[in-house]
């Protein structure tokens, strides 16, 4: 299957997305909606999230 193309794929993530994404985990932001404000893969801002181990909640 191919990757949905994004403008930032497989670009490094900068401090000012990881501060972003620990703001939006923060209050509760889902997976789907983080990614789409971060212009980023569901995919890669989940690894992303993992490997700084911030704490994604996971909704539909």
């Amino acid at each position: 299957m191919g990757k949905e193309n994004f403008e930032r794929h497989k670009q490094p993530w900068n401090g000012e997305e990881a501060g972003k994404l620990k703001l939006l985990a923060s209050k509760g932001q889902g997976l789907k909606q983080i990614a789409k404000a971060l212009n980023r893969s569901e995919e890669s801002t989940r690894d992303f999230a993992k490997k700084n181990k911030i704490a994604v909640v996971k909704k539909r």
